[in-house]
């Protein structure tokens, strides 16, 4: 038997066929990645003579947390991935709900970084290591630069300690797809953007992912992507979020769709929030209610 052809991470089919090939493809577990809170099982998903590697993430793996309901968090992860495609942004790599071998569970597309995708260590004298654009690392999403300046090209997010007593100001690339990335997540009150979630793609997209602390009736957003907060929306996000709320309305197949993975309050606060984004015209503060910075950041 012929080996089964496999895709590059980036992908190289519709949308449509790899959600075909997630959901009905053969599930082989080959790895478990040790550092999640969560069960997160690395597998290859194989159909029709095509394989891709996947991150199977089992209902029964999930740890509980006081604020939200016990094994759903599966089903947030594949509504993000649902809003994410409703926006046209493709910012969350293909996701499904199936069963799978410690069944039910998301199992998603695996996406290998092809870059710095949130390091933020550099050495303490001079800062960030690596080659540097004007103290930063070059490519970098997030890095440590010294002063209270974030320099030109990035955005300040606030001061972290940095050891022996010092501190330095921990920022992010002013980079449209992270812009994309910040209404995303304010539409879906993402409760967990850590730098480690962005992932730079080879084809030069960038992908967000675990999304199992999203859609709370509440304000629970914690992100490190606050560098916009309190400036207009871009033209290109207010046209989105217009386009996005007629597909949230009552009856509409994006909404249908979410019914069955989140509740009902929850899906009413998803329409107010995008109503309220609408209507303001610019980006969230923190409300101050709620950490606004995910522990740890990175």
């Amino acid at each position: 038997m012929p080996a089964p052809e496999r895709l590059p991470a980036t992908g190289v089919t519709e949308t449509g066929e790899l959600e075909e090939l997630l959901a009905e493809g053969e599930l082989t577990v080959v790895g478990r990645i040790r550092e999640a809170s969560n069960a997160v099982l690395l597998c290859t998903v194989t159909h029709d003579g095509v394989s891709v590697d996947c991150v199977y993430k089992p209902v029964k793996g999930e740890r509980p947390l006081w604020d939200f309901p016990d094994g759903n968090l599966a089903q947030r992860e594949v509504a993000a991935y649902l809003v994410s495609e409703a926006t046209g942004w493709g910012l969350v790599p293909p996701t499904v709900l199936r069963d799978g071998p410690y069944g039910e569970g998301m199992v998603q597309q695996w996406i290998e970084s092809a870059g710095p995708e949130g390091d933020a260590e550099g050495d303490s004298e001079g800062g960030p290591e690596g080659d540097t654009e004007g103290g930063t690392p070059a490519g970098a999403l997030l890095a440590l630069v010294e002063g209270e300046e974030a320099g030109e090209g990035w955005r300040p997010i606030a001061f972290a300690e940095v050891g022996e007593g010092r501190t330095a100001l921990l920022v992010h690339a002013d980079d449209p797809r992270l812009r994309r990335l910040s209404v995303l997540d304010a539409v879906i009150n993402n409760g967990d953007r850590k730098g480690g979630h962005l992932l730079p793609a080879a084809d030069g997209r960038l992908y967000g992912i675990d999304h199992g602390v999203t859609f709370h009736a509440e304000d629970k957003l914690r992100t490190l992507l606050w560098g916009w907060a309190g400036e207009p929306l871009t033209d290109e996000a207010r046209e989105v979020l217009a386009a996005l709320a007629a597909e949230l309305a009552e009856g509409a197949p994006l909404a249908t769709r979410l019914a069955e993975l989140i509740t009902e309050a929850e899906l009413a606060a998803v329409r107010d929030r995008v109503a309220h984004l609408l209507r303001t015209g610019t980006h969230p503060q923190p409300s101050g209610q709620w950490p606004a910075i995910p522990w740890p950041p990175v």
